[in-house]
């Protein structure tokens, strides 16, 4: 299971990935996907906060789930990577894409 989004190998291949293909700083979109629960929509949008990021949610058809999208400027691999941890630790049941 290396490549679970919170083990430590998936986190240095996607800092690998994230290096070679941008310049940085750049733009960054963030999706996630958690229950539908206002309190976790909040708890992801106050982990972005004072970033200036652009943050847009949908809900599933059945209203299940909630897609978070988060466009966001960041400074390097490290920031993008430090933000998914955050996610992963605060947010019970989210899933990042």
């Amino acid at each position: 299971m290396s490549d679970a989004p919170n083990s430590e190998e998936f986190y240095k291949k996607l800092k690998v990935q994230l290096a070679d293909t941008a310049l940085w700083p750049t733009a960054y979109l963030y999706k996630f996907i958690v229950p539908t629960d206002t309190e976790k929509i909040n708890q992801i949008e106050k982990i972005f906060d004072n970033l200036g990021a652009v943050i847009t949610t949908k809900q599933s058809k059945n209203g299940k789930y909630t897609s978070v999208s988060i466009n966001v400027r960041m400074k390097n691999p490290d920031q993008v990577i430090s933000k998914y941890k955050e996610v992963a630790e605060k947010v019970e049941g989210v899933i990042s894409l």
